[in-house]
């Protein structure tokens, strides 16, 4: 089976679109990333050019408008015969079109419903963990629909909150899991595992 083409949207840094490439060089995610986006020119950009990608950057502030900007995105994605698109840090609104319905992954660091929506990413999600005393936080692999951090729910994992952690500690732990279970969201989408039945992620086994 050839793997699985997939598209990772940026506004950062990058780590997750170099931990999903360190997994496919491995032999342990069977996918090709064909198309990088990014939202702004940021670190991530220069990691993705370093390793051979084709990347565009596309900056919502010269469109006209949310649906202006999420059909040249999508556009894009289609030019390239895209399979999956993987969110990764990515800030900017989009308006998910119907062919592409189930098949727009985002990664949130908290355990959704808790900690989600608008306005609510990186280091603001572990503050407000942290604020509010948790004793477990962790990471969710949900597709994406047109609300914040909304759509179906593919995975969750939970990580723990220390005592003695800040931002940085329990952001490090996140992540952690992070690089193994958005992975693991992507093969189960590849094999062809993952079914959504009223807003419900069945993995089929």
């Amino acid at each position: 089976m050839p793997p699985l083409s997939i598209a990772v949207l940026i506004s950062g840094g990058g780590t997750t679109l170099v931990n999903l490439q360190q997994r496919i060089i491995d032999g342990t995610l069977p996918a090709q990333v064909v198309q990088v986006i990014a939202s702004k020119r940021c670190g991530g950009v220069e990691k993705a050019l370093a390793a051979g990608l084709a990347v565009d950057v596309l900056r919502p502030q010269e469109f006209e408008s949310v649906a202006a900007y999420s059909k040249a995105v999508f556009d894009r994605l289609r030019q390239q015969q895209v399979s999956l698109v993987v969110l990764g840090g990515f800030l900017s609104r989009l308006e998910i079109p119907a062919d592409f319905q189930a098949r727009v992954l985002n990664i949130h660091p908290a355990l959704i419903p808790a900690f989600c929506g608008q306005g609510m990413y990186g280091d603001r999600v572990h503050q407000a963990v942290l604020d509010r005393g948790c004793k477990v936080s962790g990471c969710t692999i949900h597709f994406c629909d047109n609300e914040y951090d909304h759509g179906p729910i593919v995975l969750q994992r939970c990580v723990p909150v220390l005592d003695d952690d800040d931002v940085h500690s329990l952001q490090a732990r996140v992540f952690a899991a992070e690089c193994e279970a958005y992975p693991e969201a992507i093969r189960l989408f590849a094999e062809g595992r993952l079914v959504v039945v009223d807003r419900l992620v069945r993995i089929l086994t």
